[in-house]
């Protein structure tokens, strides 16, 4: 069997996304995503945590998506593996950074914001006709 590597998260972007072109004409979106827990400690005292999550999409669909559609403040949930970069800062120190990576047919996007309003470049078109033919998921279908 072999090993699966696979992350998920679900959160907010914490400044618009930022999109660039390499010079074969594949493009590449990043963006960090702010990942918060909340729990009780003993005491019943309520806790929080932020983690930041650095996001690099490069199926240009989702590139597409994410440059149509996800500004800051964004709630959605990613689906990428984990890849860690080896590069060389300008004093020449070896530094590492670790993404999440959107990358090839298991990668997968889904805004969590509901519908796409106006203020996003191009979404008042066939994505919102698309998007009145999904059923409202109100929940009073579920039998219990």
């Amino acid at each position: 069997m072999s090993d699966l590597n696979q992350l998920t998260f679900t959160g907010r972007l914490g400044a618009d996304v930022e999109v660039r072109s390499f010079q074969n004409g594949g493009r590449v979106a990043n963006f960090r995503l702010a990942v918060g827990e909340q729990w009780k400690t003993k005491e019943g005292e309520k806790r929080e945590r932020t983690e930041w999550v650095s996001v690099a999409v490069f199926s240009d669909g989702l590139v597409g998506i994410c440059e149509r559609f996800l500004r800051k403040g964004s709630r959605v949930l990613v689906q990428g593996k984990q890849q860690t970069r080896e590069w060389t800062d300008q004093q020449g120190n070896k530094r590492y950074s670790t993404e999440c990576v959107l990358q090839g047919f298991d990668a997968k996007i889904v805004l969590l914001d509901g519908k796409p309003q106006g203020g996003a470049p191009g979404s008042a078109s066939r994505d919102d006709d698309l998007n009145d033919d999904w059923p409202s998921d109100d929940g009073s279908d579920v039998p219990f």
